[in-house]
């Protein structure tokens, strides 16, 4: 891998520019989507230093007007039999349960929440006031995809998440920063501490914390691991394609029909990369470079983002 303090690596307004390189991408210990383990490689290209902010999202907004999916009207047509006073706009939020649950349940702490979007993180009753500088949520893919647009960049693909995140580290760590999830005891991203979903044990446990709030990696990054999980431009498949498949230089994996087959749904998935503050080693171990996410293009949660990427 590059060595992280090559002078290539330069920093231009709120953008770090990547020297590029082979890198091992992958891992055959943990995940079976995370197979097979193989070398990657990416050409040079700038990324944004943290998630974009809350207060990033609201410039947009306010320049362009734009309305997120999470706030649009809902389609009569494609929620047949459903009573159109339920067809109201909202996203899924994260709630802690009482005590513990059967973890192969996701349905025990996620609901779905009318009026829940970007601006009311929690619901119509709750406001991102004094959340400037926490990463905007509540955001699906073609809302991502606006904002790269409009900001002039577009969204990286899988293998530079990667490559950004293991921040030119020990290439063999499990972690980020090595083989320990927390060496010293202490947690090196914004991560879920305690037991998940129930014991709240660290600031900011079940919500956002601000961008930056633990410190960034060799390449100058903050938050590739915790905080919110980030969308990626590629589509989502159960395993890495490597040798006959068609898979380009820069990770992008054209494959939007394989996508939406694999999950039985006529919505295409993407790949989400980085684990989120509900990450936790007794329920979900996402917390690595290495590890991958699908989620649908029309999906939206408390625990999604996003940062963009720009070519050189």
């Amino acid at each position: 891998m590059t060595d992280a303090a090559s002078p290539a690596i330069a920093r231009v307004s709120d953008m770090v520019l990547l020297p590029g390189g082979s890198f091992p991408m992958g891992s055959d210990d943990f995940y079976p989507d995370e197979q097979p383990a193989h070398e990657a490689s990416v050409d040079a290209f700038w990324i944004d230093r943290r998630p974009v902010t809350n207060e990033d999202f609201e410039r947009f907004v306010t320049e362009t007007g734009y309305v997120t999916v999470a706030e649009r009207a809902l389609d009569p047509a494609e929620f047949p039999g459903t009573p159109v006073e339920d067809l109201v706009p909202g996203s899924l939020v994260f709630t802690p349960t009482s005590g513990p649950v059967d973890l192969r349940d996701w349905r025990q702490w996620w609901r779905w929440q009318p009026g829940a979007s970007w601006r009311h993180p929690e619901g119509p009753e709750s406001s991102i006031e004094g959340r400037s500088q926490h990463p905007v949520v509540h955001v699906a893919f073609a809302d991502a995809d606006a904002y790269a647009t409009w900001a002039g960049k577009r969204l990286p693909t899988e293998a530079e998440f990667e490559y950004a995140a293991r921040g030119g580290g020990d290439p063999g760590g499990a972690f980020a920063w090595g083989d320990d999830p927390f060496p010293s005891g202490e947690p090196r991203a914004h991560t879920w501490i305690g037991r998940f979903p129930y014991e709240i044990g660290a600031a900011y446990a079940g919500t956002t914390a601000p961008v930056g709030s633990f410190p960034a990696n060799d390449f100058g990054l903050v938050d590739t691991i915790g905080n919110v999980w980030e969308w990626t431009a590629d589509y989502y498949s159960p395993r890495h394609h490597v040798g006959g498949a068609p898979v380009a230089r820069d990770g992008r994996i054209d494959l939007l029909a394989a996508s939406s087959a694999e999950s039985g749904s006529r919505m295409p998935r993407r790949v989400l990369k980085g684990g989120s503050h509900l990450c936790s080693p007794d329920y979900c171990l996402r917390f690595r470079p290495a590890a991958r996410s699908p989620q649908a293009e029309d999906s939206s949660t408390t625990h999604i983002g996003f940062r963009c990427a720009r070519d050189v």
